[in-house]
């Protein structure tokens, strides 16, 4: 079966957009779509991403336009001041902790697409404080899943292993953004240009692959 891979950070509002779309995509091409979260703080300065908050003034303002300009063209909720996005990033490592989650789901074969989208949903779009656990866990609940065992297996060594060796692939890949998707080798950054990665795979179609 194709596979594409996804790397992105569970507070991307770009990821949270990109949830539908992609989930669409991956229906009509019959596709794998492997969810990869991956540590963006230590994997953007060794590939050139450049964090919001370290942005010059100008890019911050654009960066909120355009996400105002999606979330209309969409009809997604989402605020753009999120209560529990903390614009200094801190605490260091805030947002790890659901994409260890979405890595158990995965493992654990649960629909971790589903779970990721609600995560990303519960901090752009419910003002949700997604960095504790008992937000994960009635996340992951809400959405039929076991919380209480989520929980305890983000901290798993084979759910920490993954994440690093993900964070590792994501350095490889050259991926300096998020969402990243990543098809044989090749890169396609951003919500908006899944309309390549569906091309891409068209063509893959077409040519029997």
């Amino acid at each position: 079966m194709i596979e594409v891979s996804c790397f992105y950070s569970l507070s991307s509002p770009w990821a949270y957009f990109a949830g539908p779309k992609i989930q669409d995509i991956v229906r009509r091409h019959h596709v794998k779509l492997v969810l990869k979260p991956y540590d963006f703080q230590d994997v953007a300065p060794k590939t050139g991403g450049v964090p919001i908050r370290t942005r010059p003034e100008p890019r911050r303002t654009y960066h909120a336009l355009e996400l105002d300009r999606w979330r209309k063209y969409l009809g997604m909720p989402l605020n753009l001041e999120p209560k529990f996005y903390p614009a200094d990033g801190k605490p260091a490592g805030w947002n790890k902790p659901p994409g260890w989650m979405v890595i158990a789901a995965q493992e654990a074969g649960l629909d971790a697409p589903r779970l990721s989208h609600a995560l990303l949903r519960a901090l752009w779009a419910e003002e949700r404080d997604t960095s504790k656990p008992e937000v994960r866990r009635a996340v992951a609940q809400e959405n039929g899943m076991d919380g209480d065992a989520l929980v305890a297996a983000e901290t798993s060594a084979g759910v920490q292993a993954l994440y690093k060796r993900y964070s590792d692939e994501a350095v490889e890949c050259g991926v300096f953004g998020a969402p990243t998707y990543v098809l044989d080798g090749e890169r396609f950054w951003g919500q908006d240009r899944l309309d390549f990665l569906d091309r891409a795979l068209d063509a893959k179609r077409a040519a029997g692959n």
